[in-house]
């Protein structure tokens, strides 16, 4: 605007400099007049050109600086950040989730409220074989873990078999929004497999735990990859994808079992550090505790074999992990 009003002062001085004669015109005052008019003429010009490229340059500013979510041109509200509102309502939601959590714990007989996941990690962690697991080949075979690297302090839930086919189990988990992974067996799987299709829906990995549950050391290498590919094929028909996760049945396992797992799209093979049961847990590790990343097995099971349900095997696992303070978190997030 500077310009402007430079150029409005040179107009005023143009005038009065190029004022000849009364009438403006004739002699040496008229022609000074004739050129001041020019001039005047000129000088009007530039100051609107100039006014114009002050007002786009101006307008320019005013929109680079909201887009930017600066100030915005003179009348314009800048751009904030999330509104009051937007953070009450955030902050109310967490909080009716949270009562909702603890609402379902005390419904479900649990005196504490299971402790939150916290997010899936941006980056996995690395895995590799634990160390006196190894095979010879190890490196070229899919991992063989009971922990997975982290310092989150999650432990991972994960069932085995299919024998029990528990309607509360399926309603606690998810009232509770326990994450867990599932390791199936045909032989028990194919009684109901629409019971596990349920499970699958509400967000739960089926993965390999082979078709008939044998002794895989006692096999020879074809006879392990039936059993192996077999039951990838057969997840793959009934649940449209095919696992990337095996648990050999009782954890036993030779380099056979490993090659036969590579050869069907098996990538990782989780086993355990502790067991989870109706009304105890069994530990792995000398210590007799949780670590940060470890997976806790346990089966699908009810009153035959252990003298209790589904849900009493889901007590005592997070009485336990609560207790502990560790949350369940989500296996395949962190693989």
């Amino acid at each position: 605007m500077r310009l402007v009003r430079q150029n409005e002062q040179f107009s005023r001085e143009g005038g009065r400099v190029g004022r000849g004669g009364p009438d403006g015109r004739g002699g040496p005052d008229g022609r000074r007049g004739a050129r001041g008019r020019r001039r005047r003429g000129r000088l009007a010009a530039l100051a609107v050109s100039t006014a114009v490229v002050a007002t786009a340059i101006a307008s320019g500013c005013a929109a680079d600086g909201d887009e930017r979510g600066g100030p915005g041109a003179h009348g314009q509200q800048p751009r904030l950040g999330p509104p009051a509102q937007a953070l009450r309502e955030y902050a109310d939601a967490l909080r009716a989730k949270q009562a909702a959590r603890a609402a379902a714990a005390k419904r479900w007989g649990l005196a504490r409220t299971p402790l939150a996941a916290p997010p899936a990690p941006a980056v996995k962690p690395r895995i590799t074989t634990r160390k006196g697991f190894e095979v010879e080949g190890q490196a070229q075979l899919p991992p063989v873990f009971t922990t997975v690297p982290t310092k989150d302090k999650v432990v991972f839930l994960t069932i085995d078999d299919g024998a029990e086919k528990d309607p509360a189990f399926l309603r606690m988990m998810r009232d509770l929004k326990i994450p867990y992974t599932a390791f199936l067996s045909d032989y028990l799987v194919k009684e109901d497999y629409g019971y596990f299709k349920r499970m699958q829906k509400s967000g739960v990995v089926l993965n390999n735990h082979t078709l008939n549950h044998r002794y895989l050391p006692g096999l020879s290498y074809e006879g392990q990859r039936r059993e192996i590919c077999g039951m990838q094929d057969t997840i793959q028909k009934r649940y449209g994808k095919r696992p990337e996760l095996f648990r050999p049945p009782y954890g036993n396992y030779n380099r056979d079992t490993l090659r036969a797992a590579k050869s069907c799209g098996v990538k990782a093979v989780p086993l355990w550090a502790s067991e989870g049961f109706a009304r105890h847990m069994e530990w792995r590790e000398w210590d007799k505790d949780l670590h940060p990343g470890d997976i806790i097995l346990t089966h699908f099971r009810g009153r035959e074999d252990w003298k209790g349900t589904m849900p009493d095997m889901v007590r005592t696992v997070l009485k336990t992990v609560t207790a502990k303070g560790y949350a369940v978190a989500r296996l395949e997030d962190y693989l």
